[in-house]
């Protein structure tokens, strides 16, 4: 492993672990952002120090310990904000993400100093540090680094040369993890990669973060994969940049979470709620329910391939720009007041007699939709040029036209380079759908724009997450399609909209 060269413009402010109190002790406790900077300066200082590795190793696990309420402060700046990220927004998961890793590259530095014998100490804090940086990306969506695979790698790698990977140890910085081993925190972080955390919610993502927190330990890492290995056993050089290296463990076994998994999904069917089951209060007993079993979708089928598509795409956003691509018609013409609307049209009869716009031979009635236009690569649609003024978070609804016909989808898995491009993955529904207006109860409601999909019993619709529905709740709709239907169960959430299993009242 190349590391980075260790550079500083700043001497170490204490010299052993007593002047490091007294330091801590004068930092602005009450702005975790200049604190977070702070340490993480003292972290590329004491790498730059020529004082013995064990003296160092001291002094770092010091600072990680202070830093822990100050990173844990800064999460909500950005967890899944619309990107790109805000300028300062971005700091504050630069702060973060930073701070982690150069952690774990100070700590990395020391190991050609000490013999194999002492490098488990180093090694378990750095398999966390790198756990905590690629969480924070994950929370940021922002894509992960190649240097980060590396440095993940190459801490599996030296744990099992020095025979240390699966030895447990306490880490006072995180004491509710009581012992635990290099082996689990990087299985907690390649378990939580497997599961495709960028098309995961805020709250998807720390509920599944926590589970995978309490079976970090059941995994299991396997350089061989032969007929005695039982299902699902997942192949990591899938998730990870260029070549495996050759001598690391390669397969992880998730038979044990596999089962956790469906002893919760047992539970979450009989009722028992969530948090009961230490999953947190994030989610609802159903939310959860679909979350497991998406992760153990994922644990249980191979990565997917990459498409093919390229050229370009055409997106407009939302459930009201998809309605007119569909339709030709605003849902709410009279809240738009173009000047082709029907408001404007009755006050022009009212006032004049007459509706000359409509009467111009040459007018032509034209619904302009706002649209972004997305590169395909590979299947991946792409942003190139950061926009900060035209934000998006996932999952949305998208829409496009292409040939003449209308297609509804997702947009799903929304992440940010370092240069503010974007990229997701699009998700296009193929069944057939119809776009319907969705009357809600109260004279004073305007109509909202949805989406029928199928017929007769197993319909289910797609309104706007703002339209306020409940389950067990009678809406009626109006298009081709008109009647009444009763929400029985959520099928899918999104960022903008709620997809229903419905049936007839």
């Amino acid at each position: 492993m190349t590391l980075p060269d260790a550079r500083s413009d700043s001497a170490p402010a204490f010299s052993d672990l007593a002047s490091l109190r007294r330091w801590l002790r004068a930092l602005p406790q009450t702005q975790p952002l200049l604190l977070l900077n702070a340490l993480c300066e003292q972290v590329h200082a004491v790498d730059v120090s020529p004082a013995p590795p064990n003296e160092v190793i001291a002094l770092l696990d010091g600072l990680r310990q202070a830093a822990v309420v100050s990173a844990d402060a800064l999460e909500s700046r950005f967890l899944r904000k619309p990107l790109p990220l805000p300028s300062d927004d971005l700091r504050c998961f630069d702060a973060v993400q930073g701070f982690w890793s150069a952690q774990a590259i100070a700590l990395m530095r020391r190991l050609p100093r000490l013999p194999p014998a002492q490098w488990h100490l180093p090694l378990h804090r750095t398999a966390s540090a790198l756990r905590l940086a690629q969480l924070a990306h994950f929370q940021a969506a922002q894509e992960i680094p190649a240097r980060l695979d590396h440095l993940l790698l190459a801490s599996l790698g030296y744990a099992e040369q020095a025979g240390c990977l699966r030895q447990p140890l306490a880490d006072p910085a995180f004491p509710h993890l009581g012992e635990d081993s290099i082996a689990g925190h990087l299985a907690w972080a390649f378990m939580l990669r497997i599961c495709d955390p960028y098309r995961l919610s805020a709250a998807q993502l720390t509920v599944a973060n926590r589970a995978l927190s309490r079976w970090r330990e059941l995994a299991a890492f396997q350089s061989e994969v032969d007929n005695d290995t039982q299902p699902p056993v997942v192949d990591l050089a899938a998730f990870f940049l260029g070549d495996y290296p050759a001598g690391l463990p390669r397969w992880l076994a998730l038979r044990k979470v596999q089962r956790k998994i469906g002893q919760r999904l047992e539970a979450l069917a009989t009722g028992e709620l969530p948090e009961s089951l230490r999953l947190g209060r994030e989610l609802s007993g159903s939310a959860a329910l679909r979350l497991l079993r998406q992760i153990s979708r994922e644990f249980s089928s191979p990565a997917d391939l990459p498409g093919t598509d390229i050229g370009e795409v055409e997106l407009a956003f939302g459930p009201d720009h998809a309605y007119a691509l569909f339709t030709g018609e605003a849902i709410n013409p009279g809240k738009a007041l173009d000047v082709g609307g029907a408001t404007l049209a009755h006050q022009r009869v009212a006032m004049f007699g007459f509706d000359r716009a409509s009467t111009l031979p040459t007018a032509v009635k034209r619904l302009e939709i706002p649209s972004e236009i997305w590169q395909l690569v590979d299947g991946i649609a792409l942003r190139p040029q950061p926009d900060p003024s035209t934000r998006r978070i996932a999952p949305c609804l998208i829409s496009t036209r292409k040939d003449d016909l209308a297609s509804l989808g997702v947009l799903e898995g929304l992440r940010e380079a370092r240069d503010g491009s974007l990229s997701a993955s699009l998700r296009w529904f193929d069944e057939p759908l119809e776009a319907v207006r969705l009357l809600r109860p109260g004279t004073a409601c305007e109509p909202v724009a949805a989406f029928l999909f199928g017929e007769g019993e197993h319909c289910t619709l797609l309104a706007p997450s703002r339209a306020g529905l409940r389950l067990e709740q009678t809406v009626r709709i109006e298009g081709r399609a008109a009647g009444s239907l009763v929400l029985q169960s959520v099928i899918e959430r999104g960022s903008d909209f709620v997809r229903y299993a419905v049936r007839l009242p």
